[in-house]
């Protein structure tokens, strides 16, 4: 799958491949499939039938009806037109109270600052040391002019899945309306906005094997929202332009694909995940630690900090593994993230976290090698510092 056979890829939570499935539907309409969904035409009528698939194949996968699920550029689209268009649509909108949690996709928390700034008010929760958000949080947060929940379905970093039907009685019971940033969940574990019950859930192809550029926003009917971007008045006139048919042929593939295997996928990648914590935990002697372990998590997930190192430094040592570091480090400074910090991760530990997250064509040869080569680079770096603290 990959351009250099040598590379591991275990950042399946940044991005996925595009599944072969997925291009071999979209790739006829980036060629003799050109046309334009508005036209009457023979061409503009089977692309405008392709995007009527694409929807009701990912109405499958969500379990709602097609007129419920708009097409956007991706999840950062779909994420500020729920939160901005649900705010905008109420009266005094300005007044508004939000709530949210400091673990939240910046997708997510950025157009909720953006409201605030513009008069909104904004609580931010915490979680606990697993990265879980309490619900009763969530309920004491609620004041009389609160108009919307935003809190995400699993996080992106440690794979912590919240208590979203928990949260949605609160909302329910009180009137407000709940959004849920799906991105990371659908297509790794069964997604059922009618289960959740939720109102806006945002989807991000590239998330789950279709390419970027690509994402949904589902939006049960009779919520109403206003669109921050005006147009020809395609998607309900909430996300206007051209409809982008071969992207949105490969979002429909590609849910077609998860429904069909999202329980085979998930047994399959949870052995691997569990082989790979089993390896990194004997291989350490038990010094490394696995964030929110005991936690209802992703089963593609694991956020694993390595004590007395930097793991951009352990990543350095293994150019061939694709994975992603718990802090970002800047020219003069290291900063950790918002997750991490929320759940009092301290500094050194947040420094030497490593997010490792797997993918449907992830082998278990790979995951051998992996866990061993982040052992070995730790055991040179350790060596090379003995005196660390």
């Amino acid at each position: 799958m990959l351009a250099n056979p040598t590379l591991i890829y275990l950042d399946h939570n940044a991005t996925t491949p595009v599944d072969p499935g997925v291009r071999d539907a979209m790739t006829p309409f980036l060629t003799e499939c050109y046309g334009n969904p508005s036209s009457h035409h023979a061409l503009g009528r089977e692309a405008a039938e392709a995007v009527m698939l694409a929807r009701r194949q990912l109405a499958q996968l969500l379990d709602c009806t097609s007129n419920e699920l708009i097409f956007t550029s991706g999840g950062t689209e779909s994420s500020n037109l729920a939160i901005g268009g649900a705010i905008l649509a109420t009266e005094s909108p300005f007044s508004s109270h939000l709530v949210t949690s400091a673990i939240e996709h910046p997708a997510t928390l950025e157009p909720l600052r953006a409201l605030e700034r513009q008069g909104c008010k904004l609580t931010v929760l915490g979680c606990d040391s697993d990265g879980t958000i309490n619900p009763k949080e969530v309920a004491a947060a609620i004041r009389p002019n609160t108009k919307l929940v935003s809190v995400m379905h699993a996080n992106n970093e440690i794979g912590t899945i919240q208590p979203i039907e928990a949260i949605s009685e609160i909302c329910k019971s009180a009137g407000i309306l709940l959004h849920v940033d799906a991105a990371q969940s659908v297509g790794k574990l069964p997604v059922s906005c009618q289960k959740l019950g939720v109102d806006l859930l945002t989807v991000a192809g590239h998330k789950f094997y279709a390419p970027k550029g690509i994402g949904s926003l589902y939006v049960k009917e009779g919520v109403a929202l206003s669109p921050l971007v005006y147009g020809g008045g395609q998607e309900g006139g909430l996300s206007p332009g051209t409809e982008n048919v071969a992207q949105i042929v490969a979002l429909g593939a590609a849910a077609q694909i998860a429904k069909e295997r999202v329980e085979q996928d998930a047994s399959r990648i949870r052995g691997l995940r569990d082989q790979l914590e089993k390896l990194l935990e004997r291989e350490t002697q038990g010094h490394i630690m696995i964030h929110a372990k005991s936690a209802d998590r992703l089963i593609n997930t694991t956020s694993a900090s390595f004590p007395d190192v930097e793991a951009v430094d352990l990543l350095t040592r293994i150019p061939h593994l694709c994975a992603s570091t718990g802090a970002a480090c800047h020219s003069h400074s290291t900063t950790i993230s918002a997750t991490l910090h929320s759940m009092g991760v301290t500094g050194p530990v947040a420094r030497g976290t490593v997010r490792i997250s797997l993918g449907r064509f992830t082998t278990a040869d790979e995951i051998q090698q992996a866990g061993f080569a982040l052992v070995t680079a730790w055991e040179e770096i350790r060596s090379n510092h003995p005196t660390a603290p």
